[in-house]
């Protein structure tokens, strides 16, 4: 019987609808390579073994990679393979004892991600999440040679990072994705910056959850991205008050709003919001002291599209409150409490609850 031949075109059908790509891999030499040249993404776990992992994939366009990394490193992937389109360098927070003995002096900084969004202008998706080395000069080059095209950044926890990346990342007019969580030195000029740029007309998500120099003056501004579907301001301190608040319900296409641990907040927060955005599936309220259940309760009514809310450590809604909120807003899904609350209800009352949504007791 002759050998049956099967084609890398063939092959490659075959290998879209297999999930266990390394198994099929290891079949001949031959569906080693046709695996090798159509996996487009690949995430690595051990940074020392991605030079031979290069070389094997060279039509790569997603690359995670969650180590701590050398300037060089970065260089590598840049020259290797400059068609990328989404770079997840994300630092995870478990790492082995090597890497907590090094520090953040052994990660890569500016000159690295300065090497890889100059030669990777492709870039959609871009993550560099506490990667504490990453300043200010990475950011104004990534504007420069990728404006067009990125659509999500993820600065959160990079804590060099200031107004000055701001004023850069308002001209991306493609971003829709700007998470700034942790980034302490970002103040009202920053946001002020976004509002008056080109981002302001493209961006629907942002994330300033611990930016606690932010005050009103800047929740304002942000106020004025009117394109903005998901906004978290929570922690960001006592400096956001109910000017702010009722500032946020003028996007009347917000989805959902993160208010969590805002002391200045109160009801006259939430009456505005309750007006205003009609299309809100999800705010979470966590620690607003002022809040009471009379605010939380319209809040809920006015909502028809209300699937998920946050209540836990606001003292001043009680379990009478609870049950009429979850009467009045039949379309809430999940609901987050305080664990004392729970022993406050009455058996009927939690019959109800459990009845219609889910419970998440904090």
């Amino acid at each position: 019987m002759g050998r049956f031949f099967v084609s890398d075109d063939l092959l490659g059908l075959v290998l879209d609808r297999t999930a266990d790509r390394k198994s099929f891999s290891e079949v001949c030499r031959q569906w080693l390579r046709v695996e090798s040249l159509t996996r487009t993404k690949l995430r690595v776990l051990q940074p020392h073994r991605l030079p031979s992992l290069l070389r094997r994939f060279p039509n790569l366009t997603a690359l995670e990679l969650g180590r701590k990394i050398p300037n060089q490193t970065l260089t590598l992937i840049s020259l290797s393979h400059p068609n990328l389109r989404i770079l997840d360098l994300t630092l995870h927070k478990i790492v082995d004892s090597a890497d907590a003995a090094g520090g953040a002096a052994d990660d890569f900084g500016g000159d690295g991600l300065i090497s890889v969004v100059t030669r990777c202008r492709n870039l959609t998706h871009l993550s560099l999440k506490w990667r504490r080395r990453v300043g200010d000069d990475g950011i104004i080059s990534l504007q420069e040679h990728n404006a067009n095209s990125l659509t999500v950044l993820d600065l959160s926890w990079c804590g060099l990072i200031s107004d000055r990346s701001l004023e850069a990342v308002a001209e991306i007019a493609s971003l829709s994705q700007l998470r700034l969580q942790g980034c302490k030195l970002i103040t009202d000029r920053g946001l002020i910056c976004l509002s008056n740029g080109s981002v302001s007309r493209s961006l629907r998500v942002l994330d300033l959850s611990d930016c606690d120099e932010i005050t009103d003056l800047g929740v304002l501004a942000a106020s004025r991205m009117s394109c903005l579907e998901e906004l978290s301001l929570a922690d960001c301190g006592e400096k956001v008050s109910d000017v702010g608040g009722v500032a946020i319900s003028s996007i009347s296409h917000l989805r959902k709003l993160n208010l969590s641990w805002l002391v200045g907040i109160s009801d006259e927060t939430l009456f505005a919001v309750a007006d205003n955005c009609r299309d809100m599936s999800e705010i979470r309220l966590s620690g607003c002291e002022w809040v009471t259940g009379q605010g939380a309760v319209l809040l809920a009514a006015n909502l028809p599209l209300l699937e998920m809310l946050g209540l836990d450590f606001c003292c001043n809604v009680n379990a009478d409150d609870v049950e009429q909120i979850v009467v009045r807003c039949l379309s809430l899904r999940h609901l987050q409490l305080h664990k004392k609350l729970k022993r406050r209800l009455l058996p009927s009352t939690k019959e109800k609850i459990y009845g219609s949504c889910r419970v998440n007791w904090l």
